[in-house]
C-alpha cells in the first residue's frame, strides 16, 4: 500500500508555508467526516454511493479485522452524511478466501435494493468476483471470476458495475478472456455470466486493452467505456448489449492518454471524461503531459477541454481520476490525484470543478494541513448526494494515515434522484431525498403520480403516471419543491398495431403508451414513416415506400419502443 512518505510531508509542509496565499475560501468547505485507522479500512479507492435510506455506501481496498491478510483484505462500509461509519463486511473472513479480497469500483444499488460490487482478489479461484450485499451486511458472492479455463470468463474485474434497464448487470474484467487483455461481461441478478467481448481481438490491438473503468449505458440503450492502454494510449468504445463492439476514439497522447475514470453522459447528451497522463500540459514526464479533461460525442469526436499543470507551477494540479459527476448547477466536478511525478511542483491532490467549456476551478487542494490529516491522494470521483453536498475518498493521509471520507459544499441545494432514471408508463419507480411526508406531489415533467406511497422521510415510491413526459421529477411537500439532478425518460411501449399487414401507403394504428413525445416511427428496417400522434396511446402511421416485413418502431424523447410482432409488407 503506498504511504506518504517523510520526504513527502516535509515537501508538502515547505509547499504549504509557500502556498497559503493562493488558497481560496473554498477550502474552509471541506470537512473531514471519517479517518480510517486500519481497524475499519484502509485505502478507500472508490467513489461513494447514496443509499435510498439517504446514507453513503463504499468499500476499502484493504484494512478490517480478517487476520488471513496482513493489511486486511477490504471492507464493505456505510457511513450517515453526519460522517458516523458502520463496517458492514470484512472481506477474506471465509475460509481460503472464497468471499474475496480487495473490493474496487463503486458500489451500485439495484432495483431490489441490495448493494453489487467487485473484488479485485479472492473468490473461489483467487482472480476477484461479483458479489451482493444488504444494507445490514449480508453478503453473497454471485461470481467467482477464472472459473473457465485459461480464465476465458476474464479475470481481475477492476471496476464497478452498472445496471441496465433490462435489469442485467454489465461490467469489464481488466484481464483475462481469450487474449488475457480483459473482457466486457453481462451478470444476471442471478449470478450467470456471459462474456460478450474479448478486448485485443482486432489486428496489434486496434480496439485497446486492459479496459479499468466503469461501464455507462447511454440514453439510446447502449454501454460505453474506456480503455486505459492498447491502441497507443487507450480509446473510447461502444458496446451494444449483445456484445458488439466499436472502438470510437483512440488516445495518441498529445489529446490525453491512459483514461482513468468512466464516462458520464452530460444533459447535452456528449459523454465526458477524463486521461490520468498525455495532453499539452507541462512539468510532467508521463507521456508528455498531466492529463486532460475531455468531451467525445457519440460518434466519437472529442474535444479536449483543458490541459492540466498548465497553469504557473500547476496550480490546476495533474493526474485526474475517477469519473466526473455533473452537478445540480450543469457543472462537472472531479479530483486529481495530485502527484506529479518528481517533478518541483507537489501537491496530494485536489477537488475540482469544471464547466461544459472547460473553465477550470480548484475548490480545494490537500495536504494543505501539517501532515496531511485532511487526507490525501483520492483515487477516484465525487458523488453529490441529495442533500447537495458533495462527497469523496482519499486513500491516503488523514489521522491515520489510512485515508479519509470528506464532505465538501458548493453552495448547491438539496434535490431528489430517481430509481431508475427512466421507466414505462405504470413501472413502480423509488425516489430519493429528504424531508418527505405522506402529503408530497410527485409529478414527472408536470404529469402528477397519483399513486405515492412514503418510506420514511427519505424515500417515496411512485408509479408513472398515464401521459408522463420524459424530463424533471419534481416533489413538492409543504410549499417546498425539490427537482430531479436528471432527465426521467419515460421509454414508450408498443403493444399492438392494425392491420397487421398491408402494401406500401397502408394506414397503421399503432396502440401502446408514452407516445406523447414521438419524434418517428419506423417500419421493418428502419424505414421512417409519416405519423400522426393522436394520443400518448395511439399513433397512425403510413407504411413508407422501400419499408420490409419486421416490427414497427416508435421512437420518443425517453427512447425506442419495438413491436413484439411483426408487420407483413406485401
Amino acid at each position: 500500500m503506498k504511504k506518504l512518505s517523510a520526504l513527502k510531508i516535509a515537501r508538502v509542509a515547505f509547499l504549504f508555508c509557500v502556498t497559503t496565499a493562493m488558497l481560496s475560501l473554498a477550502q474552509d468547505t471541506l470537512t473531514t467526516l471519517v479517518n480510517f485507522d486500519g481497524a475499519n479500512g484502509d485505502d478507500p479507492r472508490m467513489a461513494l454511493a447514496q443509499g435510498a435510506d439517504g446514507n453513503l455506501y463504499g468499500t476499502t481496498y484493504q484494512g478490517g479485522t480478517s487476520e488471513t491478510c496482513t493489511l486486511g483484505c477490504g471492507t464493505v462500509f456505510k457511513v450517515t452524511p453526519a460522517g458516523a461509519l458502520t463496517t458492514l463486511y470484512n472481506f477474506c473472513s471465509k475460509e481460503s478466501c472464497v468471499d474475496g479480497g480487495s473490493p474496487l469500483g463503486s458500489l451500485v444499488q439495484a432495483a431490489d435494493g441490495e448493494f453489487y460490487g467487485v473484488t479485485e482478489e479472492g473468490g473461489a479461484h483467487g482472480w476477484g468476483t461479483v458479489f451482493k450485499i444488504t444494507t445490514t451486511g449480508k453478503l453473497t458472492t454471485l461470481y467467482s471470476f477464472c472459473a473457465q479455463a485459461n480464465c476465458a470468463d476474464g479475470k481481475l474485474p477492476f471496476a464497478g458495475l452498472v445496471q441496465s434497464t433490462n435489469g442485467k448487470f454489465y461490467g469489464t474484467t481488466s484481464s483475462g478472456g481469450i487474449f488475457n487483455a480483459g473482457t466486457v461481461f453481462e451478470l444476471t441478478m442471478a449470478g450467470q455470466l456471459t462474456t460478450l467481448y474479448d478486448f485485443c481481438f482486432l489486428k496489434d490491438c486496434a480496439d485497446g486493452s486492459n479496459p479499468r473503468s466503469e461501464l455507462i449505458q447511454a440514453r439510446n440503450g447502449n454501454l460505453y467505456g474506456t480503455t486505459e492502454v492498447g491502441a497507443a494510449f487507450g480509446t473510447i468504445f461502444e458496446v451494444t448489449p449483445a456484445g458488439k463492439l466499436t472502438t470510437l476514439f483512440t488516445f495518441g497522447g498529445a489529446d490525453g492518454a491512459y483514461p482513468s475514470g468512466g464516462l458520464i453522459q452530460g444533459t447535452n447528451g456528449d459523454f465526458y471524461g477524463v486521461t490520468a497522463a498525455g495532453g499539452s500540459g507541462k512539468y510532467c514526464d508521463i507521456d508528455g503531459g498531466c492529463g486532460t479533461v475531455f468531451r467525445a460525442t457519440l460518434a466519437g469526436k472529442v474535444t479536449t477541454l483543458h490541459n492540466f499543470c498548465s497553469q504557473s507551477n500547476c496550480t490546476d494540479a495533474a493526474q485526474p481520476v475517477g469519473t466526473l459527476v455533473q452537478g445540480t448547477d450543469g457543472n462537472f466536478y472531479g479530483t486529481t490525484y495530485g502527484d506529479t511525478d518528481g517533478n518541483f511542483y507537489f501537491n496530494e491532490g485536489t477537488v475540482y470543478e469544471i464547466t461544459p467549456s472547460g473553465t477550470l476551478t480548484t475548490l480545494y487542494s490537500f495536504c494543505s494541513l501539517p501532515n496531511c490529516t485532511d487526507g490525501g491522494s483520492p483515487a477516484d470521483g465525487l458523488l453529490q448526494a441529495t442533500n447537495g453536498m458533495f462527497y469523496g475518498t482519499t486513500s491516503e493521509g488523514g489521522a491515520g494515515d489510512d485515508g479519509t471520507i470528506f464532505s465538501l459544499s458548493a453552495g448547491l441545494g438539496p434535490f431528489v434522484k430517481t430509481q431508475p432514471t427512466s421507466a414505462k408508463e405504470g413501472a413502480t419507480i423509488g425516489i430519493f431525498g429528504q424531508g418527505f411526508t405522506r402529503s408530497s406531489v410527485v409529478e414527472f415533467d408536470g404529469v402528477q403520480a397519483m399513486s405515492v406511497k412514503l418510506y420514511g422521510t427519505n424515500l417515496l415510491e411512485a408509479k408513472v403516471p398515464a401521459g408522463a413526459l420524459t424530463g424533471s421529477v419534481t416533489v413538492t411537500t409543504n410549499g417546498t419543491t425539490l427537482t430531479s439532478n436528471q432527465q426521467f425518460r419515460v421509454t414508450p411501449q408498443v403493444l399492438n398495431f392494425s392491420p397487421p399487414s398491408g402494401p406500401v401507403g397502408t394506414q397503421v394504428t399503432i396502440t401502446g403508451t408514452g407516445f406523447t413525445q414521438a419524434s418517428g416511427v419506423g417500419f421493418g428496417n428502419h424505414m421512417p414513416a409519416q405519423f400522426t400522434v393522436n394520443s400518448d396511446t395511439q399513433i397512425t402511421a403510413t407504411v413508407p415506400s422501400g419499408a420490409k416485413t419486421g416490427p414497427i418502431g416508435v421512437l420518443t424523447k425517453g427512447g425506442t419502443g419495438i413491436s413484439s410482432k411483426t408487420f407483413t409488407v406485401n
